[in-house]
């Protein structure tokens, strides 16, 4: 189980250079990759929109889906964004940790109004808890990756790879 996690904006004030390049290619693209734990312990897959606001990232779900299920019976997720295709790729960004139901109908009315667009029908909010963030991108020169990994109470590791 995650033992300590943090809002997006305990990241911004730990880690502010990689929680600005994560947020970033997290704000590129629309749709992410969100994996969350089937009854049974196996993965399950969904495409997921998300949101900043207040220090926090947020994602809703369609009431009665089953990735909701999921996280309301256990709420380890990872998110993964979008990629574009090379030559244009800029790096990829994945983040680990809980989500957190908000149930508080003022929170959620407070949550939703910094929203783009509110889907129509019951929605279930999250509020995410970060564990771990990965960041990868090409080097300087583009001949490599340089991969930048945070953990809480561990702080950012670097590494480059050929």
């Amino acid at each position: 189980m995650v033992a300590q996690v943090l809002s997006w904006r305990d990241l911004e004030l730990a880690e502010p250079e990689l929680a600005s390049a994560a947020g970033e290619l997290f704000r590129v693209h629309k749709h992410h990759v969100l994996a969350t734990l089937r009854r049974n312990g196996s993965p399950r897959l969904s495409g997921q929109e998300v949101g900043f606001s207040d220090g926090e990232l947020w994602f809703g779900v369609m009431g009665g889906a089953l990735r909701a299920r999921d996280l309301q019976r256990d709420g380890r997720f990872e998110l993964h964004t979008s990629s574009t295709d090379p030559p244009n790729w800029t790096g990829d960004a994945k983040l680990a940790g809980l989500a957190e139901e908000i149930t508080d109908p003022e929170e959620v009315r407070r949550a939703m109004s910094a929203q783009e667009q509110v889907p129509p029908g019951s929605v279930h909010l999250f509020r995410c808890r970060l564990a771990e963030v990965v960041l990868t991108r090409l080097g300087e020169p583009a001949d490599h990756l340089v991969l930048e990994s945070w953990r809480e109470g561990r702080g950012v590791l670097r590494r480059e790879r050929r």
